[in-house]
């Protein structure tokens, strides 16, 4: 079941609020939380035993992590500790990694003559984004900053919460367990909230990250003979604003819809696409997952607290995860490593730092946004061979043009809303569109809001209603 789906908006969210408002507040969690098994159930299938199992063995261990007044069992809770996360590691890299590893085994195999089997796993939805939760979980509570939930609704209600649950925002545990006792006391305002950010999301999606892809598909699917200065560029570009649209869609109709169940779930994006350094644009892109890295691995190594040397090892091993957290494929390694080796250098010359640097802060921002599209295309593009080629012909100008299919597929309308969203390139650093939306009461915030909730909402529902919504690429993760 996905967000835009007919399914989901005209039967399964309405039910769900209507439970939530109309029943009594103390079974908010235990709603929730069977609402969630099910819409995880619905596009999991199998895969829900998984997801519940990894539960279990999470809820019991938090109990057990728990610091007591002397800590007498220190090293007892540590090898707990460390048991639970491999084991936690070991889902993630059995069923997303398996298939990519004896693919490499098998190719070394043929180069010395002989065989070896290739395993092919499905990817459970969401399995990226539930590790890290129940990490977060264990992590949290050995550290003492939270206490372990005795409730099993509750810990079901972190976990399995539908809004986030298979593409994000990553809700670290300390975040949100004082929210997962509390009683709704609003749920009128809180519904009246977030409707109108859940409504910026699904025009987000709709409207434009949507209309875009037929165009970025046959950009990428040009064969390397026929690629041309403009098609590489087009489809690098547009990539670069599908993407911004589509996952900062999902995170605002996420952020919407849990706030209408009355909880407060962390920003994932703020004008990323604004940033003078790269440095910068990953303290507004994917923010919980930055948030997360920085907690749970770069704090753990050291963080930048011994020396350059160690802390440029430490960035190294982020980045190097952070790209095969997104996927099993070399491409998503080179995206990581080339993001990290950014952030290296401009540690290194002091320009993550620096407010005032030699350049005019239009010149940086135009490089730090020249920068990320080229990693795009890594992130987007199948395999290393079609990423090279496509950066190959943006660095060498020609006046071939555009293909055929490329062509085609860049229909007026499609082209009007390309220009549209190019406006992103454009916007101030401040303020972020969906907290804007969501609790600013200032003219031009209700001017938006009255946008978004008429002809913004009943356009976006048109679209819906002809079934011309694809499933958000963060789902893939």
């Amino acid at each position: 079941m996905s967000f835009v789906s007919p399914l989901f908006l005209w039967y399964f969210m309405p039910a769900l609020l209507l439970a939530v408002l109309v029943l009594p507040r103390s079974w908010r969690n235990g709603i929730v939380a069977v609402a969630s098994l099910v819409f995880y159930a619905s596009g999991a299938g199998a895969f829900t035993l998984l997801l519940l199992a990894c539960m279990v063995v999470n809820f019991f261990a938090g109990t057990a992590l728990e610091p007591n007044e002397w800590d007498v069992r220190a090293a007892r809770r540590k090898r707990l500790l460390i048991g639970v996360i491999c084991f936690d590691v070991g889902m993630l890299v059995i069923w997303k990694y398996a298939g990519f590893a004896t693919q490499q085994f098998a190719f070394l195999a043929r180069l010395l003559g002989g065989d070896f089997p290739i395993v092919h796993l499905a990817l459970p939805i969401g399995i990226s984004f539930f590790t890290f939760h129940h990490i977060s979980y264990v992590v949290d509570i050995y550290r003492g900053e939270r206490r372990a939930l005795r409730n099993p609704v509750s810990f079901v209600t972190y976990i399995a919460m539908f809004p986030q649950l298979v593409a994000g925002p990553i809700v670290r545990y300390r975040e949100i367990a004082d929210q997962l006792p509390q009683q709704r006391s609003h749920r009128l305002d809180d519904i009246a909230a977030g409707f109108p950010r859940f409504a910026l999301g699904l025009c987000k999606k709709t409207i434009i990250a949507d209309s875009l892809n037929p165009m970025v598909e046959a950009c990428f699917s040009t064969p390397p003979d026929k690629m041309t200065f403009g098609v590489a560029w087009l489809g690098a570009v547009g990539y670069t604003l599908q993407l911004f649209f589509d996952f900062s869609g999902y995170s605002d109709m996420a952020i919407g819809l849990g706030r209408m169940l009355g909880f407060r779930l962390p920003e994932n994006f703020a004008r990323p696409y604004s940033s003078v350094t790269v440095t910068e644009f990953w303290r507004r892109w994917h923010m919980s997952l930055s948030r997360w890295f920085r907690d749970y691995v770069y704090i753990s190594l050291g963080g930048n607290r011994k020396g350059a040397a160690r802390t440029y090892r430490n960035l190294c091993i982020v980045f190097v995860l952070t790209g095969f957290w997104h996927g099993a494929n070399w491409t998503f390694l080179v995206w990581g490593c080339y993001h990290g080796a950014l952030l290296i250098i401009e540690r290194a010359f002091g320009w993550d730092t620096t407010p005032a640097a030699r350049w005019p802060r239009l010149g940086r921002r135009l490089l730090t946004l020249v920068l990320v599209v080229f990693g795009w295309v890594f992130f987007k593009a199948p395999d290393l061979q079609q990423a090279l080629t496509m950066i190959g012909h943006m660095f060498l100008p020609d006046f071939a043009g555009l293909t055929d299919v490329v062509s085609a597929a860049l229909t007026n309308q499609r082209l009007v809303i390309l220009l549209l969203a190019l406006l992103v390139f454009a916007l101030p650093a401040h303020p972020v569109t969906g907290p804007l939306l969501e609790s600013s009461r200032t003219r031009p915030a209700t001017t938006l809001r009255i946008g978004v909730m008429t002809a913004g909402l009943a356009y976006a529902t048109i679209l819906v209603a002809n079934g011309t919504f694809s499933p958000f690429l963060y789902y893939q993760f």
